[in-house]
């Protein structure tokens, strides 16, 4: 709708919009100081400006020694690594449109102090004669402010300043100084002090020292061995073994193992060996060799270790062998390694499935084993860390025995019967059978699985001595069976038909004499006899 200004009670403000001005600054600002070897990263940022145009250079124009890189509203300058190239001011020039430009510098100062000083001491033979030591104060830079200091203890010997040093780049200044000292300055320490004091140059450390025991020529002597956790650790834990002498110079240190067949296995050269996840096989004597070439002198020392862990490798050997005679004797021997050394015990598993504890040695010996002996054996392995069982079945072999033979219905039958022969034993292994009558012909001889056997429909032929023959692979057993066949009468046949006509011939006249017999009787009641009468007085 249309406002009217004069009448309207309504108002319109118009607010300034804010339009951020254009401005940059250098990260990090003003002075940097930088060591030689090292990463710097110079950061030129804007604000206020879409789409800023940047320019790097030095003071000089010289080579910019880095690399630049744009991102937008910033800009960088890597210098990887920092060299003496890099001490100079750097100027970040950003041009912002047309017109608008706006620079600032930072200027990157240079040192170099990484390490501490080397101390190298060539020994006396003896006191009184002659040392000189040399210390190295590796890559400094600049070499014009480096000030080194030799002392024993707190006693100075020797200072010496660099300050005339022109040296552009970075360099290892070196300082020898040669003394005779005294008897009582043996063992003490001489220390190489190193010092780079820079005005108004904010870096740490300024001061480096080393120290080194000042020692005639001697050893090796003393040579000791430290195991780290200790000389039995469990199994699976790292250890640790550390081999320390008495030696100047330093010795050479080589560690070696005995190994079981006698022979030396050479390990590594080093005061320390480690041996990570150690296991019962890293279990032996380790030797540690110390050699001074310059003495020309060597020394060991020795140390046992045992890696404590459960039963492992547990094993069961029988003798003669898991399968024998009844009769025999029998030896099961149990072995397993582990430390401590695992405790032996066996075990029977009876009828019921339970174990019982039947020996506590190693060897379990069984004589003049019986088939009940059979069975399923455990040895056990046990100490502290853990347990291993190993089981092995013995087996029992006899031959068959308590042989008991059954015939049915009986060994006298009558032809045409069937004959069933039963045979029950005990073996181990489970016994064959086999039934082979004796003094035929043609030898016929009858296996069986399940220890029976069927004539069926015997004749005369049948009739005899029969023998049962049971075996298996320890042992055999004969029985002897006599069977006698009862023959029918021979002439049955022929008589058959006359015994079942007679039979008919009986059934029907039977009735007639009965019926004349009465017939008669009635005649000599009336004095006369008539069939056909009596017949009908029948019916």
């Amino acid at each position: 709708r249309k406002i009217n200004v004069e009448s309207d009670a309504e108002f319109i403000s118009i607010l300034p919009i804010a339009v951020q001005a254009f401005e940059m600054e250098i990260i990090p600002a003003n002075r940097i100081v930088a060591q030689i070897g090292e990463t710097l990263i110079l950061t030129c940022n804007t604000t206020g400006c879409a789409s800023p145009r940047f320019s790097w250079r030095t003071q000089m124009d010289n080579p910019l020694g880095g690399t630049v890189s744009y991102h937008g509203t910033y800009s960088t300058l890597t210098m990887n690594p920092v060299s003496v190239v890099n001490s100079h001011e750097y100027l970040c020039t950003v041009f912002c449109g047309v017109k608008d430009k706006k620079e600032k510098s930072t200027k990157v100062e240079l040192y170099s102090f990484p390490s501490d000083p080397i101390i190298e001491i060539s020994p006396s033979l003896v006191a009184g004669e002659p040392v000189t030591v040399t210390c190295k104060i590796p890559d400094v830079y600049p070499s014009d402010h480096l000030e080194v200091v030799l002392k024993i203890e707190e006693h100075v010997l020797h200072t010496e300043y660099f300050y005339e040093d022109d040296a552009i780049d970075t360099e290892t200044k070196t300082v020898t100084y040669s003394f005779n000292p005294k008897a009582k300055d043996i063992g003490k320490d001489i220390t190489c002090m190193a010092k780079l004091p820079i005005a108004n140059m904010d870096f740490e450390p300024k001061e480096r020292e080393t120290s080194q025991k000042l020692n005639a020529i001697f050893g090796p002597q003393n040579t000791t061995i430290t195991a780290s956790p200790g000389k039995s650790p469990i199994e699976g834990t790292t250890l640790k073994l550390t081999c320390v002498t008495d030696s100047n110079p330093p010795a050479r240190i080589i560690w070696r193992k005995h190994l079981a067949d006698d022979s030396i296995q050479q390990l590594i050269e080093n005061n320390v060996l480690f041996i990570p996840h150690a296991r019962f096989t890293d279990s032996g004597q380790y030797i540690c060799e110390v050699i001074n070439s310059v003495t020309n002198k060597t020394e060991k020392a020795t140390v046992d270790i045992v890696i404590q862990d459960g039963p492992k490798n547990t094993m069961i050997s029988v003798i003669p062998s898991t399968a024998v005679k009844e009769g025999e004797t029998v030896m099961m021997k149990c072995t397993s390694s582990g430390n401590p050394a695992p405790v032996i015990s066996w075990k029977k598993t009876a009828a019921t499935g339970e174990s019982e504890e039947i020996s506590k040695d190693a060897t379990l010996t069984l004589q003049n084993v019986k088939s009940q002996d059979l069975g399923l054996f455990e040895c056990e392995a046990y100490n502290q860390f853990g347990k291993e069982v190993k089981t092995v079945k013995l087996l029992v072999q006899v031959p068959p025995q308590n042989i008991t033979v059954l015939v049915y219905p009986s060994a006298n039958v009558k032809e045409g019967e069937n004959v069933t022969i039963t045979c029950s034993t005990y073996s181990n292994p489970p016994s064959q059978m086999v039934l082979k009558k004796v003094h035929q012909e043609k030898e016929i001889i009858l296996p069986s699985l399940n220890g029976t056997f069927i004539l069926y429909n015997v004749t005369k032929n049948d009739a005899g001595r029969y023998l049962l023959g049971v075996f298996n692979e320890v042992g055999n057993n004969i029985k002897e069976i006599e069977i006698a066949v009862v023959g029918r009468p021979e002439k049955l046949d022929q008589l058959l038909p006359l015994i079942i006509a007679f039979s008919c011939v009986t059934a029907i006249a039977v009735p007639v004499v009965a019926i004349l017999i009465y017939v008669s009787r009635k005649a000599k009641i009336n004095g006369s006899y008539s069939l056909v009468k009596a017949l009908r007085l029948k019916v």
